[in-house]
């Protein structure tokens, strides 16, 4: 396993984009809208996805802005089968929050696990 990604909930992501890449120097590595769930993805780092982990940027269609603590989304975690992974790690006595399954408005299989203080972690399906 490696980290993968941290989310992090935006306002406006078009100013955030123009942080990340503008002020900190990071590429958009990629972008993609899901109208059915009402949100949009930017990915940006220093390097492509394969080799480093990056920030997700999630953009909330209907959500112009958080409290801070509340803009914390998770990390993510690339795995070979979701439902395998849950499996694992319920009997190792972790807690599933999400079971495995397609993401909202996407084919990509996730699945969502908590650590022992709430904070969650995303398993990503890669083939």
């Amino acid at each position: 396993m490696r980290i993968l990604h941290t989310m992090l909930r935006v306002g406006d992501l078009e100013r955030s984009l123009a942080f990340y890449t503008g002020v900190l120097g990071m590429q958009l590595l990629r972008r993609h809208d899901f109208p059915e769930g009402r949100f949009t993805l930017a990915f940006v780092g220093y390097g492509p996805e394969s080799e480093v982990a990056v920030l997700e940027l999630t953009f909330n269609w209907d959500t112009p802005r958080y409290e801070l603590g509340t803009g914390y989304g998770h990390v993510a975690l690339a795995v070979d089968n979701a439902y395998a992974a849950c499996e694992q790690i319920r009997a190792r006595g972790g807690k599933v929050v999400r079971d495995a399954g397609p993401m909202k408005g996407g084919p990509t299989v996730i699945a969502f696990v908590e650590d022992p203080d709430g904070y969650k972690i995303e398993l990503i399906e890669r083939d």
